[in-house]
C-alpha cells in the first residue's frame, strides 16, 4: 500500500489502537526467529476428544441432506470445487498455495508478515488462495464419513491434512498472516475431529499425533498474540475469538488451554456485543457479514456449552436478538438483503453446494430458542441445523422477543415493506461500522425490490475485494446501487478497498408499515430526502434535493439478472418467469438503458464472491429538483 494510504489509515484510529499496533509490529519483529528456531508446544499427557455424537443424533439427519453432502463429498473425492467461480479440478492433491485464477504461487519459504499478500503481483489472487485452506471441504468430507461410515472420505481428510500440515510450517507463507483464517480453519479441525468419530486413525491423526499438535498450539498461539483490534475489531475479531474458543474447548491438550479458553470466552462476549445493535441487527450493515457472525457465534458457544464451559448470558442474548432479526428481514423464499459487502464466507458447513444458509441457521435458532409465531416456516433439508443443536445441554437464556415481524429497525435504519409478495428494502441507517466502515457501501437511501423472491430492483452485489480496484470501486460505488449520485461523485468517500474517509449520514423521518422517509447529508451543504410508499402492489419513490444550488443528478435503478427491461422514453415495460411491471420514470430526467458496459462499468450483477453478469440498469441524466418514479406491479 502506498504512503498515502498508510496516513489515511493511521487517521482512522484511535491512540489506543496505534499503541497496540506498535506492539504488534515489535511482536512480529521478534517472532521472526520461528523461521529458523520454531516454538516447541508442550502438550498434556492425557489427551481425548470428548464431544462426539451417538448413532441416533446421526440418524436425525434428513435423508435429503444426507444424500447432498454425500454428493458434494464424491465431486471432492474426484478433486473437484468451485471458489469465488473458478471451477478447480486439481484437489485430489492440491497445492496449498497455487491461485489457479491468475496462475500464480504465493510464496512459501517467505516469513509471513514479510508476504505482501494483498498484491496480486506476489501472490495471485489472496482470496483463492485462503477458501480452500479454511478446510471447510474438509468438513464436507467428514460430515460424509459420520453419516456413510465409509472410509474412503476420511482417509482423502487426513490425506490433505498432512500435506497442509507439511506445506505450511508456522509463520511462512500467506497461510499465517490473517487471524480469520487461522480462526476459520481451527474450527474446521473441530468439526472434522467430531465427525471422524469412530474412524480408526483419528486417534492417530489429531491427538496422538506431534505434528497436529503443534499446529494446533502454534495456531492458538498466534490468535492469543495478534487479535484484530481498533477500527478493525470487525467480523475478523469474531472469527478469531471463535475459532479459539472452539479449539480450546475441544482441543484443551495444553497447558495454555485453559487461558486461552478464558480469553476467547470474554473477547466472543465483547465482540459480539460491539458487533450488534440492540435491535439484532449486525452492525456491519452487510447482510452476509450477519450471517457469517451468527455461525461463528452459535458453533463457539456451543463448542463451550459441549465442553461444560458456562457462556455468559448475555453471548446468548446476543444470538438470539441476531436470529430474530434475521427471521425478520427475510423475503418470503428466505433471502435477506443484499446490503453491504459480501464474499461468500462461512462459519461452519456441513452441508453440499444447494444448502440453503439462511434457512440452516434459522433451523437452529429455531431448535435452540423456539420459534415465533410470526417467524417464517423453515424447512429441516440441511446437516448443520440438527448436528450444532445436539450440542446444547439443556435450556438456553431467553429474554422478552418482539411479540409481531418488526419490519423498522431503528438503531441500523433498515425498513423493510411488505406486501404480499412483494418486498422492499430501505436503508436509511449509518454508512457503516467503525471509523474505516470497511464492508459499506455509498448507499445512502437505496431501496432494493423483490417480487416472491426474485430481485426487481437489485443491490448489484460486491464481485470483488483485491486486484480489480475499478471493479472494487464500482459495486461499491452510489451509481451502483438505486439512488442518486450528485455532481458525478460517490456520497461518501474511500480512502481504499476497505477505507471510508467520510461518512454520509443518514437519518430516518418518518416509517410506518407501508411507507418510509429518510435523508443524508452525503452531499453536504445539500441534503438528498427520499420518501417510499408500497401499498396495493405499487412502489412509490420521491426523491427531492434539497440545495441552494442546482446539481447535476444520476438517478440508477438497477435490475437483476431475471428481468427483461423495454425503455421508452420516460417509461419501462419489465419482464421476468413469474411476472412483469412497469415503471413510470421522472420525465424531468433523460433515461437510458445500460447491459454489462466496462469502459466505465455499469449494468452488472454480482450473485456471489468473484461472479458477475450483465443486468440492465436504468440511468436518469439531469438536473435534480423533486423526482417521482412508479413502480407498478401486475396481477
Amino acid at each position: 500500500m502506498s504512503p498515502a494510504w498508510y496516513l489515511r489509515r493511521l487517521r482512522r484510529m484511535s491512540p489506543k489502537e496505534v499503541s497496540g499496533r506498535f506492539g504488534d509490529a515489535a511482536r512480529k519483529r521478534r517472532w521472526r526467529r520461528l523461521t529458523e528456531a520454531p516454538s516447541e508446544a508442550a502438550w498434556l499427557a492425557q489427551r481425548r476428544f470428548a464431544t462426539v455424537f451417538d448413532a441416533a443424533t446421526l440418524a436425525a439427519v434428513p435423508q435429503v441432506a444426507t444424500a447432498s453432502v454425500v454428493a458434494a463429498a464424491d465431486k471432492l473425492l474426484n478433486g473437484k470445487a468451485e471458489y469465488f467461480g473458478v471451477i478447480r479440478d486439481d484437489l485430489v492433491n492440491p497445492d496449498w498455495s497455487f491461485d489457479p485464477k491468475t496462475g500464480r504461487h504465493a510464496p512459501t519459504d517467505t516469513y509471513s508478515f514479510d508476504i505482501a499478500y494483498r498484491s496480486e503481483d506476489t501472490v495471485g489472487d489472496i482470496k483463492q488462495i485462503w477458501e480452500p485452506s479454511r478446510h471447510q471441504h474438509l468438513t464436507v468430507l467428514a460430515a460424509a464419513y459420520a453419516l456413510t461410515r465409509e472410509d474412503r472420505y476420511a482417509e482423502r481428510i487426513a490425506d490433505h491434512l498432512k500435506s497442509w500440515w507439511a506445506a505450511n510450517p508456522p509463520m511462512r507463507g500467506v497461510h499465517w498472516v490473517s487471524g480469520i483464517e487461522l480462526g476459520i480453519r481451527l474450527l474446521s479441525w473441530v468439526w472434522v475431529r467430531r465427525l471422524l468419530d469412530g474412524w480408526a486413525g483419528a486417534p492417530g491423526l489429531f491427538e496422538d499425533n506431534p505434528e497436529a499438535l503443534h499446529q494446533i498450539w502454534h495456531h492458538q498461539r498466534w490468535l492469543a498474540a495478534f487479535p484484530s483490534r481498533g477500527s478493525s475489531a470487525n467480523n475478523h475479531v469474531i472469527a478469531e475469538s471463535a475459532g479459539q474458543l472452539a479449539a480450546a474447548c475441544a482441543f484443551p491438550w495444553f497447558p495454555e488451554s485453559r487461558l486461552w479458553r478464558t480469553q476467547a470466552l470474554r473477547s466472543l462476549d465483547e465482540h459480539l456485543q460491539r458487533n450488534t445493535f440492540d435491535s439484532g441487527l449486525n452492525q456491519e450493515l452487510a447482510s452476509e457479514y450477519h450471517g457469517l457472525v451468527l455461525e461463528l457465534g452459535l458453533a463457539a458457544a456451543l463448542e463451550a456449552e459441549a465442553a461444560g464451559t458456562a457462556v455468559p448470558e448475555s453471548t446468548w442474548l446476543v444470538l438470539l436478538r441476531m436470529t430474530d432479526a434475521l427471521a425478520s428481514i427475510v423475503d418470503n423464499k428466505l433471502r435477506p438483503p443484499r446490503q453491504g459487502d459480501g464474499d461468500d464466507g462461512h462459519g461452519l458447513i456441513l452441508d453440499g453446494a444447494d444448502a440453503d444458509r439462511w434457512a440452516s441457521l434459522l433451523a437452529t435458532g429455531a431448535k435452540l430458542f423456539g420459534p415465533l409465531e410470526w417467524w417464517p416456516a423453515v424447512p429441516a433439508k440441511d446437516v448443520r441445523a440438527p448436528l450444532l443443536a445436539a450440542l446444547s445441554h439443556g435450556p438456553l437464556p431467553s429474554a422478552k422477543r418482539p411479540e409481531k415481524r418488526p419490519n423498522h429497525f431503528a438503531d441500523a435504519g433498515l425498513t423493510i415493506l411488505r406486501d404480499g409478495e412483494i418486498w422492499c428494502r430501505c436503508d436509511g441507517g449509518p454508512h457503516g461500522f467503525l471509523s474505516i466502515a470497511a464492508h459499506a457501501h455509498a448507499d445512502a437511501l437505496a431501496v432494493e425490490v423483490r417480487h416472491n423472491g426474485v430481485d426487481i430492483l437489485a443491490d448489484p452485489g460486491t464481485f470483488c475485494y483485491h486486484g480489480e480496484p475499478e471493479w472494487r470501486s464500482y459495486f461499491r460505488s452510489t451509481l451502483g446501487h438505486n439512488t442518486i449520485q450528485l455532481d458525478d461523485k460517490d456520497q461518501s468517500s474511500t480512502g481504499g478497498p476497505f477505507m471510508w474517509t467520510r461518512h454520509a449520514r443518514s437519518r430516518v423521518l418518518t416509517q410506518g408499515p407501508e411507507s418510509w422517509s429518510a435523508e443524508h447529508d452525503g452531499y453536504a451543504p445539500a441534503i438528498h430526502r427520499r420518501w417510499v410508499q408500497l401499498a396495493d402492489k405499487e412502489l412509490q419513490i420521491s426523491d427531492e434535493i434539497i440545495s441552494n444550488r442546482r446539481h447535476r443528478g444520476r438517478l440508477a435503478f438497477h435490475f437483476g439478472p431475471a428481468v427483461e427491461v423495454d425503455l421508452d422514453g420516460t417509461a419501462a415495460k419489465l419482464t421476468w418467469h413469474g411476472g412483469s411491471a412497469v415503471v413510470e420514470l421522472p420525465s424531468e430526467l433523460t433515461w437510458t438503458l445500460h447491459r454489462g458496459e466496462t469502459e466505465p462499468p455499469l449494468g452488472w450483477y454480482s450473485p456471489g464472491f468473484g461472479r458477475k453478469e450483465p443486468a440492465a440498469t436504468l440511468v436518469g441524466t439531469g438536473f435534480a429538483g423533486v423526482l417521482t418514479t412508479i413502480l407498478r406491479f401486475h396481477s
